[in-house]
């Protein structure tokens, strides 16, 4: 199931891997103040997302987007990536339930390993603040990007991590 805290609680949690490392270290460069990454991040225009590859398969996701309110968010999942997704900058809600409590309603796995879901009450709500980060893999239906309170900007990068990369 999901893992969320600060990067050293979720990187303590998690097996080590060369993907993960890699995904890590970028991590840590995103939430450096001064780092590259950190100011590309800033720099991302209002409603856009900038693709970063990694390496190994591993690439990340960089955005700046107004959080939504929890009526408009979505349920989704992906079977081959993990989601390591990164609060640079603002807070968000994100929520997480057991995926087999969902049910499938848009299947984009073959173009863009994605799945939607329709609405459905329950799971659990994170509270992300800027620094922290939570992990979702193949069986946690998330929905991210949510407001908490009234709606403000987010940045934030999402590192997709490859499946078959821990086997």
């Amino acid at each position: 199931m999901a893992l969320f805290g600060s990067l050293s609680t979720v990187q303590s949690q998690l097996a080590a891997s060369p993907a993960f490392e890699l995904a890590f270290a970028y991590v840590g460069r995103c939430l450096s103040p001064g780092s590259v990454e950190a100011a590309r991040i800033a720099a991302v225009p209002l409603g856009a997302t900038e693709r970063v590859e990694l390496g190994a398969g591993v690439f990340a996701l960089e955005q700046a987007y107004d959080c939504k309110p929890a009526d408009e968010g979505r349920w989704e999942s992906h079977e081959k990536y993990i989601d390591i997704q990164v609060l640079v900058a603002g807070r968000e809600l994100m929520r997480v339930i057991d995926v087999n409590q969902l049910t499938l309603s848009e299947d984009l796995r073959s173009e863009r390993d994605l799945m939607f879901y329709a609405s459905q009450e329950g799971g659990s709500t994170l509270r992300v603040l800027a620094g922290e980060l939570a992990v979702f893999f193949p069986a946690d239906g998330h929905m991210p990007s949510l407001a908490d309170g009234a709606v403000a900007v987010a940045r934030k990068t999402v590192v997709k991590v490859p499946l078959k990369s821990h086997a």
